[in-house]
């Protein structure tokens, strides 16, 4: 399987900005998926969560209210929508596919794209 995320920038904070995850090579509407992120010099971070349909999602207590996670089985992306950016948003963010369901660690996910650079100013 491979994931392309996509959709990073340098933006101004308040503003949002969309990711997606495009993903190939295996039966993407059978699976959950997952957004992470990583700043510089900490540990990769549960961001949200989606379930194989789309009708479940999960989201980190940091972000819930401003971002959201959805999918598009037709196209096999999964996106990310992020409102209100704030400066601690910035980070590299990936996503993944979830062999659990709807987990929030790092070990409950397989696969992962290459990371999409989210850069907040002030």
């Amino acid at each position: 399987v491979q994931l392309q995320a996509s959709g990073g920038g340098l933006v101004q904070a308040g503003v949002s900005l969309r990711l997606s995850c495009a993903a190939s090579g295996r039966t993407f509407s059978r699976y959950g998926m997952g957004w992470f992120r990583q700043a510089p010099g900490k540990e990769r971070e549960f961001v949200a969560a989606i379930s194989w349909s789309g009708g479940s999602t999960k989201y980190a207590d940091s972000v819930k209210g401003r971002f959201t996670i959805s999918r598009d089985n037709t196209k096999n992306t999964v996106y990310l929508q992020m409102n209100s950016l704030r400066l601690e948003d910035t980070a590299v963010y990936y996503c993944a596919t979830d062999r659990r369901y709807l987990s929030t660690e790092v070990s409950g996910y397989d696969y992962w794209g290459q990371g999409t650079q989210v850069t907040v100013s002030s």
